[in-house]
């Protein structure tokens, strides 16, 4: 068993069954691998601006980490728009990204790049697999990196060497880190908030918008008033008859100032506090008003839906 064959065998191992590709020449002994899994569907984009935006879509609807394959560092650099905003989103996701073996690499051949440096600011967990046998492993960490909550970007780079030489081994998948809870102080603050008289909202994010984490914040709006409301960018929300209504802050700076005037007391669950996407001359960049009083009740270290 290659090292190719070890990284496709423990994705799968990992719950892993979907790769969005546009591989190159030195991934091809790890589209090789895939070719030898039926358990992985593997779809073709045109461009890796498709692939990461497809892997991010799907991410977000399965909430289960989507694979990317991507071809050396102007790969993964033609796909960090949707990287992006899938990092912002906090999706759970997997980039394979080839690489030139180590001796090739002193050839500055035309495609050669410091591809760590591309994909760090996109990417929680990063690593270079440095062999064969540890290339599944490395691949069980990136799983469990990205399948950390709520939800993160893993990189792992794949020099075409270690793809080939054989010696790869399938790895067990780690257990994750624990959902915890929130602490008692911010629980017993944050219902003081809601119960405070004041003008009061809940800033929902992740798993929070939909299914059992929208049931339970619904809930509390009804029995407390608070409005439930979300930040431009988020994973997805549920919408429908019966389930609780939330509202979106407003794009504009103008608007959402407007909208969110009212409010005094403000609890973050898994959201950071709200701030104009661009700087405007003369206007603040924080979008609440002075009087609003903040306080953090999740962080997004843990399933919001373990707090309730």
């Amino acid at each position: 068993m290659n090292g190719a064959e070890s990284l496709i065998r423990t994705l799968i191992a990992g719950g892993v069954d979907t790769c969005f590709t546009n591989p190159g020449t030195s991934e091809m002994h790890i589209v090789a691998a895939l070719d030898h899994a039926p358990e992985v569907r593997c779809v073709l984009g045109l461009f890796e601006g498709v692939v990461t935006g497809a892997a991010d879509g799907y991410a977000r609807m399965t909430e289960k980490p989507a694979c990317t394959l991507l071809h050396l560092g102007p790969g993964f650099a033609n796909g960090v728009a949707n990287l992006h905003n899938a990092s912002r989103a906090q999706v759970p996701m997997v980039n394979l990204v080839g690489q030139h073996p180590a001796y090739h690499l002193r050839y500055d051949a035309p495609l050669t790049s410091d591809i760590e440096a591309i994909s760090r600011p996109y990417s929680k967990w990063l690593r270079t697999s440095a062999s064969s046998p540890e290339l599944g492993r490395d691949a069980a960490q990136a799983i469990v990196a990205a399948r950390t909550a709520p939800g993160q970007i893993a990189t792992l780079v794949v020099p075409a060497d270690v793809a080939w030489t054989e010696g790869g081994v399938v790895a067990q998948i780690p257990a994750g880190p624990p959902a915890t809870s929130p602490p008692s102080e911010s629980v017993n603050h944050a219902v003081s908030m809601v119960r405070s008289g004041l003008p009061a909202a809940l800033l929902l994010t992740g798993n929070a918008l939909y299914d059992e984490g929208l049931e339970v914040a619904g809930r509390i709006a009804a029995a407390t008033g608070a409005k439930l409301l979300a930040p431009y960018p988020i994973v997805r929300v549920q919408r429908g008859a019966g389930i609780p209504s939330v509202q979106r802050i407003p794009y504009m700076p103008e608007q959402a100032a407007e909208f969110l005037k009212g409010i005094r007391k403000l609890i973050l669950i898994g959201a950071a506090a709200p701030v104009s996407y661009f700087a405007y001359p003369g206007k603040s960049s924080v979008l609440t008003s002075p009087e609003c009083v903040k306080s953090i009740l999740w962080r997004g270290l843990e399933k919001i839906t373990s707090a309730h």
